[in-house]
């Protein structure tokens, strides 16, 4: 066991213990963890079922089975979505919304009582400690996975890329027809649309496309400024980097804006050097290039011929 993993053990011990997860009953609500963690989310905003599987990572039967629980004790309130029948909505009911309010009083009752004996200094430490730590576990926990360019996840993701860069630029910023080039070059059938999911939403995206027989192009490279210093960059970074070795690629490409400091610091740190202009897209800058390493490309060979 290292030094690392001891601490976060010994803090998930320490954590669970004090805030009552290991109660039968959280907090006084006759629920255990799961079914008030559950209570909790839906009391937040409506959501689909699809919703709260994906935003708290749960397996779909045992879902099912919390939710029959909280309908069953007229909580909550499950229905077809009248715009997709395919979807089960589920909001509370109003005995539901009674018993939210008072998790939540009890739950802020109980943080308060936590920091309480502390001073304010030392209030400012663990707030700015558990920010940090909030962060850096999502960080390590978000879902990297290829989607097609057109999945709502893709598109929202990208929405929020081009918006930062509207604002970021100079002169603003105009897609045009990206979102077609996108599904043409960046499709299943053609190269690869990654996009990082935590508690259900995007929260980073990039996708490779082929620009020669052996090169493939990184494009649409963002993180949501909210994560921002996590790492989370870079990790999706070497994640497109294997992907693009896996698509057949020995080399890989990309351009960017002069504006995007933070974006060329990390392309360098990362190994890319600088090469002449390759494209003509009129809001590029810099153009870097890298020669993909004998293990990235060994081992997405491998990956390839363990799927023949």
């Amino acid at each position: 066991m290292t030094a690392h993993t001891e601490t976060l053990r010994r803090f998930n011990r320490t954590y669970t213990q004090r805030i009552g997860a290991l109660d039968e009953s959280f907090l006084g609500t006759g629920f255990p963890l799961g079914v008030s963690r559950l209570l909790f989310e839906i009391g937040t905003g409506g959501a689909t079922v699809r919703d709260l599987r994906e935003r708290l990572d749960l397996d779909s039967g045992y879902l099912t089975r919390l939710l029959h629980r909280l309908g069953d004790d007229g909580l909550v309130d499950v229905r077809p979505d009248p715009d997709d029948r395919r979807r089960r909505l589920v909001s509370l009911t109003a005995k539901g919304r009674t018993a939210w309010r008072k998790l939540d009083d009890r739950s802020e009752d109980l943080a308060r009582a936590l920091v309480e004996p502390l001073t304010e200094r030392q209030r400012s430490r663990l707030t700015e400690a558990l920010a940090t730590a909030d962060l850096l576990v999502r960080a390590a926990t978000v879902h990297l996975r290829a989607v097609d360019p057109a999945d709502p996840a893709a598109v929202e993701a990208v929405g929020h890329y081009f918006a930062e860069l509207d604002h970021r630029f100079p002169t603003g910023f105009d897609p045009g027809d990206a979102a077609h080039t996108d599904a043409v070059a960046m499709g299943p059938d053609a190269g690869v649309f990654v996009v990082a999911t935590s508690d259900g939403r995007p929260v980073a995206c990039g996708g490779v496309q082929e620009v020669g027989a052996t090169t493939g192009e990184i494009k649409r490279m963002w993180v949501d400024p909210d994560w921002r210093g996590a790492g989370l960059g870079s990790r999706m970074l070497r994640h497109l980097e294997a992907e693009a070795a896996r698509l057949g690629h020995r080399r890989v490409c990309l351009d960017t804006n002069g504006t995007l400091l933070e974006a060329i610091a990390m392309y360098e740190r990362a190994g890319y050097t600088r090469v002449e202009r390759y494209n003509d897209n009129p809001y590029a800058q810099a153009w870097f290039a890298k020669d993909l390493s004998r293990e990235v490309t060994g081992a997405a060979g491998s990956r390839r011929t363990a799927r023949a």
